[in-house]
């Protein structure tokens, strides 16, 4: 144990605490919690013989989490028969401040988790409450599933709704990483991976396990518990034959195209063939899916005219006050700036009513003015969710879209959507429009959230994203010159789609043009 120069209570806790603070109900808290776990996680068949373990923060509101101490369950012990006391407590910088008595034989000397470094490590990159690391059969299956894979991908199915983040009809990716002789010796690859992922909330080890984390206690037992559910629906899937990465998760697809040749066959009958066929195609909407009349002549003026309404009846709500935050920061940027329409926004204690005018005011100059920014495009998507909800609003796309997307997906092409409009409009568009639900035929969406449809580097963190080992293996249609020629110096497949209504291309722009999906 030790004994302290710092403590939680005058700010410190980063390198030692008090022996008082080491026998807080705190800490006594956190340890009866991890040994309940580690029962209860056996009889899961996450910690058979001796393996798995879990690290956690003791909750102090009093200290910082980067500074509160960690609690980390041992190595070598049997989990079902954990007691409070065996638990290892450490520093924030991985000092270890107490350590587990002896006990007598046959059991082993006290030792501390191998997976020490790499928790730590999480607890750097991700600062969450608590990590689980589960030797579950099904997290290791599910690495076997495509030895060649460095990563996992599922979707829509329901319980990636546990997962932080995730709905059900996006795409739940998860990185792979190869495994080593010893835990720790994973720590560099680990880190790399969660870096290279900002979304996950897991790294796979191959052939080993998994490990996750959350929040808190709770939220890292609930992804844990999600993560082995897909985990094993992807290996009963697997075992009938069916795509667990599929929306419609329907028969594998073994090869690519009409012919079972190495995947470089075209489409039969097509006017404009792609050799070889793209693992992925992503679609812009306005111009592309859908009319852009429908976008001008429906959707903005919907959102302009019922602004005022929606803000009045929702302004108390966690969500509505998060758009605002978001436009607030906007509009402040807007005024350094000098943007033509932008008006200054009282603060809250000037009364909701003149918070709602202003807002309403710089809205409809930012709709007017059809600016592509997340603040204006978030709190578009909730007002047109109550319309879609309402029926006041149904989306449109052309007839050849849904036709396309179901031979695409027969194809075992995946079919992702890039829009300027939130995700949450996305999804509301494509599940209800006039041909039908088509979210089936879409393994995921992106916004402006990963960057402006203009700028290269977008497309480049699309493509890593997408998992695709070349960018050229995905095949970007938008209406846009300035995107298309983004996409294409990112490294993508480029085709411009050239619809009743879309503005017109500069002469000799190179790119290859269609006036259907069905022209592909």
């Amino acid at each position: 144990m030790a004994a302290a120069t710092a403590t939680p209570e005058n700010g410190g806790g980063v390198a030692t605490a008090s022996q008082a603070y080491l026998e807080s109900k705190a800490v006594k808290d956190t340890r009866s919690l991890m040994s309940e776990l580690c029962r209860h996680f056996y009889t899961l068949g996450w910690m058979y013989g001796t393996g798995g373990s879990i690290a956690m923060k003791v909750h102090d509101d009093s200290v910082p989490r980067p500074h509160q101490l960690v609690l980390l369950s041992p190595s070598g012990v049997q989990k079902e028969r954990m007691e409070p006391e065996d638990m290892y407590v450490l520093s924030a910088d991985g000092s270890t401040l107490s350590s587990p008595s002896p006990k007598p034989y046959p059991n082993k000397a006290p030792k501390c988790t191998d997976s020490t470094a790499v928790f730590l490590k999480i607890f750097e990159l991700r600062n969450p409450g608590a990590a689980i690391h589960s030797h579950g059969v099904e997290s290791c299956l599910a690495t076997m599933l495509n030895p060649s894979a460095k990563e996992f991908r599922i979707t829509h199915m329901e319980m990636i709704k546990g997962i932080q983040g995730h709905g059900y009809y996006d795409e739940l990716v998860i990185p792979i990483i190869e495994n080593t002789a010893h835990e720790y010796q994973l720590t560099e690859s680990l880190a790399k991976a969660i870096e290279a992922y900002p979304r996950a909330t897991a790294v796979l080890v191959r052939n080993h396990g998994i490990y996750s984390w959350g929040d808190s206690w709770i939220s890292a037992k609930t992804q844990a518990e999600c993560y082995h559910y897909l985990f094993d629906a992807a290996i009963k899937l697997h075992q009938m034959g069916l795509d667990w990465s599929s929306p419609n998760h329907g028969p594998l697809q073994y090869g690519k195209g009409t012919l079972a040749d190495d995947g470089k066959a075209g489409i039969i009958g097509s006017s404009l063939q792609i050799k070889p066929l793209p693992s992925c195609i992503l679609l812009d909407i306005e111009g592309t899916t859908t009319p852009i009349s429908f976008v001008t002549e429906v959707l903005f003026p919907y959102a302009r005219d019922n602004v005022g309404r929606h803000l009045s009846a929702t302004f108390e709500t966690v969500e509505t006050q998060d758009d605002i935050k978001l436009l607030r920061s906007q509009v402040e940027d807007d005024l350094a700036k000098g943007v033509l329409g932008a008006l200054p926004i009282p603060p809250d204690e000037e009364g909701k009513e003149k918070v709602i005018a202003a807002l309403v005011a710089n809205i409809e100059a930012m709709i007017k003015a059809d600016r592509k920014i997340t603040a204006l495009k978030q709190l578009q998507g909730h007002i047109w969710r109550s319309g879609f909800q309402n029926q006041e609003l149904k989306g449109v796309v052309f007839e050849d879209v849904p036709v396309a997307l179901e031979k695409w997906n027969a194809l075992g092409i995946k079919v992702y959507i890039y829009s300027s409009g939130s995700r949450l409009a996305q999804r509301l568009l494509f599940g209800n429009t006039n041909q039908g639900d088509l979210r089936k035929y879409l393994y995921g969406f992106f916004d402006t959230t990963v960057g402006n449809k203009k700028e290269t580097n977008s497309y480049v963190e699309i493509s890593e994203s997408l998992g695709v080992d070349k960018p050229s293996e995905v095949l970007f249609l938008t209406d846009i010159y300035q995107e298309a020629v983004a996409a294409k110096n990112a490294g993508l497949q480029v085709i411009v789609s050239v619809r009743p209504g879309n503005g017109p291309l500069p002469e000799n722009h190179g790119f290859k043009t269609i006036h259907s999906f069905i022209d592909i």
